[in-house]
């Protein structure tokens, strides 16, 4: 059995002398030295011999393991070492290279108009209202029931609105004025909120008209709130958000939920008021439309008109951007041409 375990040694040196890679240190290993490995093997057979054979041939055994186990590891640790100085050598970095540039991703000019406009608002007083109260797919009730409008308002026909198919009465909301509905039902004045959001109108798609753009609605409902409140607000907002040498005018209009109402317009960057193709040769854009809360809205909501007033305000994202920007085609807000996006 000593000399079982002498040619073991012998095998197993040989062995290692032929190894090429740490794969084959791995199978030398597992066949001399695992639990079912030719050492293994012998100590199995111990059992066999007498006591005084078993403690000499047993330590042999042990020396013989200890030996190898030693020779492994060295022979192991030359081809790591080998093989890691061949891998640094190959995936060797150049310092003196210049560096790969890596795009930084911007903010979409639409999304920085309405984190500049809200952060206006936020220092007027105004929060942001839950997206709960501001949804896409909106009833006919809180778009335009809630809102004052007329049966045979034109705003409902199907030019204008685009229904689904989900019931008779569910739509794609073409204005975020459904919000104020929503807020003054849940919430008690004083109320200051305006809502950021998504709009869709069946209109044909031209340089000033999409059918999906962006709109802010904005709500205030207190006690004693009155038009000079109003144009005090949305000037300051226009001169906050224009610059104070940006002419703008307050014309009157007509909207169901507001009376009075107004139209509010800036003049056209693009032609400086003289008139051109953007603005339609008027000098002047609208931006927004206004006017103070209709009674029939506030008594709808339950609250009492004889106690609390309030205005309401509803501003286009992309047509503020165009005449901060000189942009003179809304299209390209939604081209994802980076040309145009990168200067944002």
């Amino acid at each position: 059995m000593k000399n079982q375990l002498e040619l073991i040694l012998k095998n197993a040196e040989t062995d290692l002398e032929k190894a090429q890679s740490i794969n084959d240190i791995e199978e030398i290993k597992l066949k001399y030295l695992s639990r079912k490995g030719e050492l293994n093997s012998i100590k199995k057979n111990l059992k066999d011999l007498s006591d005084e054979d078993k403690r000499v041939v047993g330590a042999f055994a042990n020396e013989i393991a200890q030996k190898l186990e030693t020779e492994v590891k060295s022979k192991y640790e030359e081809f790591y070492k080998k093989e890691l100085d061949e891998k640094l050598k190959c995936e060797k970095i150049d310092v003196t290279l210049p560096g790969k540039s890596i795009p930084m991703g911007k903010i979409h000019p639409i999304t920085q108009t309405i984190n500049e406009i809200t952060e206006i608002f936020h220092t007027l007083g105004f929060t942001v209202a839950p997206d709960k109260n501001s949804p896409e797919v909106e009833t006919e009730y809180y778009h335009f029931d809630g809102l004052n409008f007329p049966k045979d308002h034109p705003a409902r026909d199907m030019q204008d609105t685009f229904y689904t198919t989900l019931a008779p009465n569910v739509i794609l909301r073409g204005q975020t004025s459904g919000a104020q509905v929503r807020v003054m039902e849940e919430m008690k004045p004083p109320i200051r909120i305006i809502a950021p959001g998504r709009v869709y109108r069946n209109e044909n798609v031209n340089s000033r008209k999409n059918n999906f753009f962006h709109q802010i609605e904005g709500l205030y409902v207190d006690k004693n709130v009155s038009f000079s409140d109003l144009k005090g607000i949305l000037n300051e907002f226009l001169r906050l958000y224009f610059g104070a040498s940006r002419p703008t005018r307050f014309r009157s209009s007509f909207f169901p939920f507001t009376e009075p109402s107004v139209e509010i317009d800036v003049q056209c960057i693009m032609c400086q008021g003289k008139g051109c193709r953007t603005c339609s040769g008027t000098g002047w854009l609208e931006i927004l439309g206004a006017g103070m809360v209709d009674v029939n809205v506030l008594k709808g909501v339950g609250i009492d008109p004889e106690v609390y007033s309030g205005f309401a305000f509803g501003m286009g994202v992309e047509r503020l951007a165009m005449l901060k920007y000189a942009i003179d085609d809304i299209r390209l807000f939604f081209n994802n041409d980076e040309r145009f996006l990168k200067q944002f």
